[in-house]
């Protein structure tokens, strides 16, 4: 069956393809190659660059034709795929995905004037060097221009509402019961300081590569070359990949691992990819909260012209974004839970079984991207409906008795919470009641008056200002 958006077995590239389409730049299997392909040129430039390695300083021109190259088409891709399962000019089968690219490399640069240094090549490397290195660009990559910039709109929209409504009291609920009066701003600023803290790790995380050859020891660059100091030649290479990035606000940087196997052992990426899973768990929580004030009716929805909210029922607005993101936060989750266990394990020095693990990073990513798109889609249809959160509010005086037992303490009232408890746990109460509880204490006019005026829909302590912070 031929591939398209309908035939996909993946979601991701199916129905949902519009939306995690930019990803494909990073993880897609030509995104691996393309990186890989930039990782060689850039190697082959760094050797030149290095006294006392031998290679012959590049021209301007050369290191242009190595620049231009790892801007690699799909054509270019399908050659390295020919390589790796065909054979191609000459070459039989590699089987070996690495080994494809570095094949690919000589024969773009046979016949111009790099013909000479092509040996350098892949020079003393392993393919986890180039792997972990080709990851770690990847996942930079795809943080910094759809993760981030995403998250960035999901946070400042849920500001957004913190700000607007930091004064419009709401009725809480703890335990699902009705509890001390908040505001609807106070409590979207909750998830928007919690999503600020772990964007912010997320910014000013360091993604760790390698570089030190089949056990990590640069065995074969110190027999070969001892003169090169090979520790600092890997570190100078670090932040030559970085020096591209270097200007932008959201930049996660590479780092050398000096201490490694021969795979590079990927606690870093289990580092961001527990980080991602905790902003999902927040997104998820909003999700599941902004779900449940819908159906209080404490948020409306927006109806959008044409559409069908059920098959049978033609009255329904469902809260399908917000349903949608949860669902996806959770598959996300799944994956990143199970990439932050699996990664960091290797038998001894190396084992393969990473390798097919990291091919679904971009799945991953592609879920939780697809999760902060049907937040901001939910956000664009709903309003805060204060004439039932103020109805919720007046339908509860029972929440005031907090407030008065509190007072009755600071009077010296004894047992003030067992008097309360008597007259409100499990009771319905109005105001009334509370009117003639307050009359029957032996507190002065003052306590009074002060305990009388008290209101539900006011007795909302520093809520607002805390929606502001």
């Amino acid at each position: 069956m031929h591939l398209e958006t309908l035939t996909a077995i993946s979601p991701i590239d199916g129905r949902y393809r519009s939306t995690a389409e930019p990803l494909a730049e990073y993880f897609s299997e030509y995104a691996l190659m393309k990186m890989r392909v930039v990782v060689e040129c850039e190697y082959l430039v760094a050797l030149s660059e290095t006294k006392g390695v031998g290679i012959r300083p590049l021209t301007a021109a050369e290191k242009s034709m190595l620049r231009a190259l790892q801007q690699i088409s799909v054509e270019d891709a399908q050659i390295i795929k020919k390589f790796e399962r065909e054979g191609h000019a000459g070459i039989p089968a590699t089987n070996h995905d690495v080994k494809a690219v570095e094949y690919f490399i000589k024969l773009k640069l046979k016949g111009s004037s790099l013909v000479d240094v092509l040996e350098w090549v892949h020079f003393a490397l392993t393919s986890e060097d180039v792997n972990s290195t080709a990851h770690a660009l990847a996942l930079r990559g795809a943080l910094e221009t759809a993760m981030l910039p995403s998250l960035r709109k999901v946070h400042d929209e849920i500001v957004g509402l913190a700000r607007t409504h930091a004064d419009t009291a709401m009725l809480a609920r703890t335990h699902g019961q009705s509890a001390t009066p908040t505001t609807f701003g106070k409590e979207m600023n909750v998830f928007a300081t919690r999503l600020e803290r772990q964007v912010g790790n997320l910014k000013n995380s360091v993604v760790l590569m390698k570089w030190g050859g089949p056990s990590g020891n640069y065995n074969a660059q110190t027999v070969a070359l001892p003169q090169v100091d090979w520790l600092a030649f890997a570190r100078s290479f670090a932040e030559r990949l970085n020096a591209e990035g270097a200007a932008k606000t959201d930049f996660v940087r590479l780092a050398l691992n000096e201490v490694t196997t021969q795979i590079e052992p990927h606690d870093t990426f289990a580092e961001m990819f527990d980080n991602l899973r905790r902003i999902n768990t927040i997104l998820l929580d909003l999700s599941q909260d902004m779900w449940r004030y819908i159906s209080d009716g404490w948020v409306t929805q927006r109806p959008k012209e044409g559409e069908i909210g059920s098959s049978a029922m033609p009255h329904k607005v469902n809260p399908i974004d917000f349903e949608n993101a949860e669902g996806n936060f959770g598959i996300a989750n799944a994956l990143f839970e199970h990439l932050s266990r699996k990664l960091p394990v290797s038998r001894l020095q190396r084992d393969l079984s990473d390798s097919t693990v990291a091919r679904t990073f971009g799945t991953a990513f592609a879920h939780s991207l697809i999760g902060y798109h049907a937040l901001m889609r939910g956000f664009s249809k709903i309003s805060v409906n204060g004439p039932a959160l103020r109805e919720a509010l007046t339908t509860h005086p029972e929440v005031l008795a907090e407030a008065i037992q509190t007072v009755l303490r600071v009077a010296e009232v004894e047992m003030p919470y067992e008097k309360l408890k008597a007259l409100t746990r499990g009771k319905q109460v109005t105001m009334e009641d509370f009117a003639t509880f307050i009359d029957g204490l032996d507190v002065g006019t003052e306590t009074k008056t002060r305990l009388k005026a008290l209101r539900p829909e006011t007795y909302t302590g520093l809520a607002g200002l805390l929606a502001k912070k």
